[in-house]
């Protein structure tokens, strides 16, 4: 039986990560620490970013959109994540398209963001002398924006163009978000041409911007080898090494969902790989892109817990 997408009391029934009872309880608690590291370390580093005059670069202007990206992307997310783990719930179609296009508009302009990032330290590497020149607080505002506005728009053709396709059988979502792949599948017209379109929004999306961050650390990498100095030249690499793990997670877990055939997604792997592109790189970026700089831990030092969550 078709179902009308344009009824907006229609309700989906989303089956989340497990049926096991006990399996639950654990991800709960797993979910939620994740969740309130994720708030505390993307809350601090906004709150030192804001306060302390120091940090006023481009580096960490780029680095506080990312925070306050990751606090908005895991609270789209988590919250009914959790709510999902301590009871079965629906989701009605206007709320199903309201998360698709959160998580698709947070998701994306992420994938704009660190490509944005990996072009900031390219340039503070590669032409120290000429960084303040080429990266402007003008320009910085206007590549922030773009990535802003990027995400706005691509999100909101992928779920118009979803949305208004016509849904079949069961209003049963094996999954724990309402996801383009995931709502595919309830389809009923020939999808291979909703998925050409998803392949090439993702060329786009996560592809190109995928690609330039390689080809900006590959010149990083280059430029580190030829410091002389043995123990900059360690320093340059641990912090590149640990940039590139975090976007290596990101982009390839996105690749892996949007850039394969929905028939070839298995739904169970599906779940696993939306949790490693959803909630672990929001908790893990803060550690990883700053909360290990020596400039970041010496503001936070100066810091109390009122004036972070104040």
């Amino acid at each position: 039986m078709e179902m009308k997408n344009g009824s907006l009391n229609e309700e989906f029934l989303p089956l989340g990560l497990t049926e096991d009872p006990g399996l639950k309880i654990i991800l709960f608690v797993l979910f939620l620490v994740m969740y309130m590291v994720t708030l505390i370390g993307n809350t601090a580093l906004i709150t030192a970013w804001t306060r302390n005059p120091h940090l006023h670069t481009p580096m960490y202007f780029f680095l506080g959109n990312l925070s306050l990206l990751d606090i908005c992307f895991s609270s789209s997310i988590v919250p009914y994540l959790l709510a999902q783990l301590l009871a079965r719930r629906t989701i009605s179609f206007s709320g199903c398209a309201a998360q698709m296009y959160t998580s698709l508009l947070l998701g994306i302009t992420e994938c704009f963001l660190l490509a944005v990032m990996a072009f900031d330290r390219y340039v503070a590497i590669v032409f120290p002398l000429r960084y303040t020149v080429i990266m402007s607080t003008p320009v910085c505002i206007t590549m922030a924006s773009c990535c802003w506005l990027g995400g706005c728009v691509m999100s909101l053709l992928e779920t118009f163009f979803t949305l208004k396709l016509p849904l079949c059988g069961a209003k049963v979502i094996n999954h724990f978000l309402c996801e383009i792949p995931t709502l595919l599948k309830m389809v009923c017209v020939d999808i291979f041409a909703s998925e050409m379109v998803i392949f090439a929004a993702a060329i786009i999306v996560l592809l190109i911007p995928s690609l330039f961050t390689a080809i900006s650390y590959t010149r990083i990498i280059i430029t580190i080898v030829r410091i002389r100095s043995s123990e900059a030249r360690l320093k340059a690499f641990s912090t590149c090494s640990s940039h590139l793990i975090a976007v290596t997670i990101f982009y390839s877990t996105a690749i892996s969902m949007y850039m394969r055939r929905v028939s070839k997604n298995p739904e169970n792997l599906s779940k696993m790989i939306a949790v490693f592109y959803t909630a672990t790189p929001p908790m893990l970026n803060p550690m990883i892109y700053s909360l290990r700089n020596k400039d970041v831990k010496m503001a936070l030092q100066k810091l109390t817990p009122r004036q972070i969550f104040h």
